[in-house]
């Protein structure tokens, strides 16, 4: 395997501080700020998209030591077990987490977003415009995962 180091670009600030809490992320509004060493600049252009891709890490979560065998999603025995790279969850190698979001702003170094499954104080590691190419058409998933996420984004 090979190692690599991944330095933090910006944090998110919002309100959200509970690690388990894990509905109703639908309106939460986040600002990123982007470290300075990128300057002033560096989120122009960015305005002109209406959602954002955010690569974070879960940096408040320990990665499991054997991933090998399958887990009830989320810990939860009423749902399938699934193997670690079968769900989101943040407990998993390297702990990145994606979510596309909805633009708010785009001021200097700061990008508001909502939407942002991340609590504050979480590092941000990417931004990346979201482009229609890039989103598959015909997107399928088990039944249970779309009960489960009907109460992630109210």
């Amino acid at each position: 395997m090979t190692d690599f180091t991944i330095t933090s670009i910006g944090t998110v600030h919002n309100d959200r501080t509970d690690v388990q809490d894990t509905d109703d992320w639908g309106a939460v509004r986040s600002t990123i700020t982007v470290d300075e060493r990128f300057g002033d600049a560096c989120l122009q252009g960015l305005d002109g998209f209406s959602h954002v891709e955010v690569l974070f890490v879960f940096d408040r979560f320990p990665e499991h030591d054997d991933y090998r065998e399958p887990r009830p999603y989320r810990g939860r025995p009423d749902l399938p077990p699934v193997g670690v790279f079968a769900g989101r969850a943040p407990r998993r190698p390297n702990r990145i987490g994606v979510t596309t979001c909805a633009i708010v702003s785009v001021e200097g170094r700061e990008l508001t977003v909502v939407g942002l499954d991340a609590i504050a104080g979480t590092p941000v590691i990417d931004l990346k415009p979201a482009l229609v190419e890039f989103v598959p058409a015909n997107v399928e998933q088990p039944a249970w995962v779309s009960d489960l996420m009907s109460r992630y984004w109210r």
